[in-house]
């Protein structure tokens, strides 16, 4: 049963379930498929009726962002055990941020897009509460200052790193991509075959397997391990 500007479909229009109902349009379309018009009829009601709660597109993306990265936890909310330190702090931080990654693979290019609460901060740490925590958390574990800032950009950078290309990977669209029909083509040319190129033909096998999760635990591992050896000097 179809819905109008006045009653929607599911419930109660108001800003929490027209950014909810954006977030899982963007996680079974794409990020291409988000606009007002879209999202109206995805509610239920007329495009015009959703201004009342987000101040167009910019505003709603920002507020998905903000949505699902309320799961990274700051230290104060974690249990990190009676042997917790610094490494079991930055663990929990990353393996939130992987579950965000992994739960909304869609969204992910604009957790590490879209601009953060200030100009030097990186995503996806981008909040200043979580990364005041990092920081303080760091310091308190008597990391130097300058030291909790090193380990804060190589910290983030694998994040971005590791999980842009993870979610990529895994059909992710970027906010600007323009979306192709190749018509199910596993190379870019019709007359191109993959029979040209022998050894990615003996390799494709192992390239198709994806190693992914392993691969996040082993980089974080090596970083812990590089962060450790820095602060120990």
């Amino acid at each position: 049963m179809g819905g109008t500007a006045d009653t929607p479909r599911r419930g109660n229009l108001d800003r929490d379930l027209v950014v909810a109902t954006a977030i899982e349009l963007v996680g079974a379309e794409g990020l291409n498929a988000l606009s007002m018009r879209r999202l109206g009829a995805a509610i239920g009601v007329e495009a015009m009726a959703l201004y009342r709660y987000v101040d167009g597109r910019e505003d709603l993306l920002e507020s998905i962002v903000e949505e699902v990265t309320k799961k990274v936890e700051r230290a104060a909310d974690m249990d990190i055990g009676p042997h917790g330190g610094w490494q079991a702090y930055l663990q929990h931080v990353a393996h939130a941020v992987r579950d965000i990654a992994s739960d909304h693979p869609q969204v992910f290019p604009l957790v590490a897009t879209r601009h953060p609460a200030a100009p030097w901060l990186r995503p996806p740490l981008r909040n200043l509460a979580v990364v005041e925590d990092f920081l303080r958390t760091l310091t308190s574990a008597g990391f130097s200052e300058e030291q909790a800032v090193t380990a804060y950009r190589a910290f983030t950078s694998f994040l971005l790193g590791q999980l842009l290309l993870t979610v990529t990977q895994r059909g992710a669209q970027a906010a600007t991509e323009e979306v192709l029909d190749e018509g199910g083509a596993t190379v870019a040319h019709s007359d191109i075959s993959i029979d040209d190129f022998p050894t990615i033909a003996r390799l494709q096998p192992k390239l198709s397997i994806d190693r992914s999760d392993e691969e996040f635990e082993e980089a974080l591992e090596q970083l812990l391990t590089r962060i450790d050896a820095m602060v120990s000097q």
